[in-house]
């Protein structure tokens, strides 16, 4: 069973989406596996599509959002707040099977549902690292982690796989995903600021410093003080990259190597950072070797894309055709799947 938080320090990487389209596809590639889907961001996109998308899953999330007791993550969030420093063990009624409400996703795709209320609770959540007992901030720090321990208690710890959609800010919440994941996955488009996200993902985690003297994060610096393990690096993802003509390819290219080259520069330093995979496989003794194990890209759908989360179809079971999104007939064309069905598949074949 492994861990996978998926977070950049940039918002509209596609973090959700990909969250969406990896939780499907790892379900439908193992389906003797259960698949659990925490999704820590308040916008709750991840949840929104897997229940249903644009028009149905943000009904069914009002839905959830309204029933008593709120079976959201923000229930959980509320019942740990009651209890800062000793579970209430209570994880396992905060999950929800997607299929129930959406049965395009695979029966063994399982959900903690988003909430906006985790905005409001986040400086509730931050000071009860303090005062309380001495090694607060690790306990508080834990709460997903228990959360997920809860959970699969609940399964009888049957063969899991986890993902984590964290907040594109490196708020309490991304702090928490982070200190409950294995391994981290970082999404990221070709633009520069995802240059300057990627370089901050480096120096939040895993104290990098890009020049001497520079302060280290209090996540980083807690984290090293009670010995808690940081997250692998476990890819760095591409995610839906256009690519409209040769210039452009070239241009979204050197940008992707760019990035790339940032994180070649950490493993060089820090290999003990990244979770070498698959399991036995020889450790990367070159950049190629090293871009071959941890970068992956996938390439936009285009209108594609958009209906598979709009209408909470993952992109390997979209058809090409005529759409009714929100009204509107939309035309999916064969040549877009195309574009992103083996980039998912693949990635996730790369998935332990």
């Amino acid at each position: 069973m492994a861990i996978y938080a998926i977070w950049n320090n940039k918002g509209g990487v596609g973090k959700s989406y990909l969250t969406f389209q990896l939780a499907s596809e790892y379900a439908r590639q193992n389906p003797n596996k259960r698949v659990l889907v925490v999704d820590l961001c308040p916008q709750a996109n991840s949840s929104s599509m897997l229940l249903g998308g644009m028009t149905e899953g943000e009904e069914r999330l009002t839905e959830i959002h309204s029933s008593q007791p709120r079976r959201t993550i923000s229930g959980y969030i509320e019942d740990r707040i009651r209890s800062p420093y000793m579970s209430p063990n209570s994880g396992g009624g905060y999950v929800s099977n997607v299929s129930q409400h959406n049965d395009r996703i695979p029966s063994n795709v399982y959900l903690v549902v988003g909430d906006e209320q985790l905005e409001i609770q986040a400086s509730r959540v931050t000071s009860a690292t303090f005062p309380g007992p001495q090694d607060a901030w690790r306990v508080v720090h834990l709460w997903i982690r228990d959360l997920i321990t809860d959970i699969l208690d609940s399964w009888n710890n049957e063969d899991s796989c986890v993902f984590i959609d964290c907040n594109p800010s490196f708020s309490i919440y991304t702090e928490l995903a982070l200190s409950a994941a294995d391994r981290l996955l970082i999404p990221f488009s070709a633009d520069g600021s995802s240059k300057r996200a990627v370089k901050a993902v480096l120096s939040l985690v895993y104290g990098v410093r890009r020049h001497a003297g520079d302060p280290q994060s209090d996540y980083y610096l807690e984290s090293t003080r009670y010995r808690m393990a940081f997250p692998d690096i476990y890819m760095y993802i591409g995610n839906r990259l256009t690519q409209m003509n040769s210039s452009s390819a070239s241009a979204f290219k050197t940008v992707v190597n760019e990035i790339g080259d940032e994180i070649w520069g950490v493993w060089q330093s820090s290999p003990q950072e990244f979770c070498v995979h698959p399991n036995g496989s020889p450790t990367p003794n070159s950049k190629r070797s090293f871009k071959t194990m941890f970068q992956y890209e996938v390439n936009d759908a285009n209108t594609a894309s958009v209906v598979s989360g709009a209408l909470g179809i993952p992109i390997a079971s979209l058809t090409a055709g005529q759409k009714n999104v929100a009204g509107r007939s939309i035309t999916v064309n064969q040549s877009q799947l195309d574009k992103q069905v083996p980039n998912i598949t693949q990635l996730v074949q790369n998935i332990e």
